[in-house]
């Protein structure tokens, strides 16, 4: 039952990150895959802050967590899939070296 529960809210989080980068994706489309999919899809860092306070604001809500660990459990799924920043300042310079 837990386990469903935390799938339950990794694919809200997940469907809300493609909603707010303007992706017509939903977890199911992604699930499952092995590959880097996050690399294939973009979003600017204005849309992932966004998603990140929507996403904190969640886990409060759902989880009960404090600010620290809905900040915590958020910056590690943006590490491990959270897409692509297309105007990060890092990413731009790496790309003119």
């Amino acid at each position: 039952m837990k386990e469903n529960k935390k799938k339950l809210i990794i694919k809200e989080l997940i469907d809300k990150m493609f909603e707010i980068a303007g992706h017509p994706l939903k977890f199911e489309d992604v699930e499952g895959r092995t590959d880097n999919w996050f690399q294939e899809y973009t979003m600017t860092e204005a849309q992932n802050k966004e998603w990140k306070d929507w996403s904190i604001k969640l886990l409060k809500k759902k989880k009960r967590y404090n600010n620290y660990l809905a900040d915590l459990e958020i910056r590690m799924l943006d590490l491990y899939c959270g897409l692509k920043i297309s105007d990060s300042t890092f990413y731009n310079k790496e790309e003119k070296i």
